[in-house]
């Protein structure tokens, strides 16, 4: 091998050493996630198959937002957000395109092993999303279910309750925030949060 096909390899071996430390140097928070929504050629949305995975927000039993007389056998409602959402949310107080909620319902269960009062979460009942995405959406928020082991989804359609209600009760844009004590305090210290909600 000459000198100069040498100098050469050296050269090219020494800038992806030096590549691969800048790398491994970066702050987790720099490195690029994708865990925003996914769609099919149809405008199907995909299945988060991996929610469980993501940032925990608060669970809810039996709750309704219309009047009437509790469930005998409430269900259990857990949330969950897309971590490069949460991480944006936590730094500013509003949610980025590509935000994804994902509210599990999930049955309740009184009575099983040792449990002799109170309520634990069960099997599994449906799995509803709330997601932000412009290029999709003309309101820029839209809603999904899957009411089983199904892969894809259907929006729900404009004239359904749920947007609405969002729109008029949601603390921080259109979301519920107010029922995530720990964002709820993010949003009132960065001065996001509506007045009504």
């Amino acid at each position: 091998m000459r000198a100069r096909d040498l100098s050469f390899v050296l050269i090219a071996v020494s800038f992806t050493a030096a590549l691969a430390l800048v790398a491994r140097s970066q702050p987790e928070s720099q490195v690029a996630v994708d865990d925003g929504p996914r769609f099919t050629r149809g405008n199907q949305m995909v299945r988060p198959d991996n929610y469980r995975e993501w940032i925990y927000l608060s669970s809810g039993l039996g709750m309704s937002y219309t009047p009437g007389t509790a469930d005998a056998d409430p269900s259990f409602d857990n949330v969950f957000v897309n971590p490069s959402a949460y991480k944006s949310f936590v730094a500013t107080g509003r949610w980025p395109e590509k935000t994804i909620f994902a509210l599990e319902i999930r049955q309740s269960v009184s009575k099983g092993s040792i449990n002799r009062k109170g309520h634990y979460q069960g099997e599994f009942a449906a799995l509803e999303v709330h997601v932000k995405d412009e290029r999709h959406f003309p309101g820029k928020w839209a809603f999904y279910g899957f009411n089983g082991p199904e892969k894809t989804a259907s929006m729900i359609p404009t004239s359904a309750d749920c947007y609405s209600c969002h729109e008029q009760h949601g603390a921080v844009d259109t979301v519920f925030v107010q029922f995530y004590p720990t964002l709820l305090d993010v949003a009132k210290r960065q001065g996001t949060i509506r007045t009504q909600y």
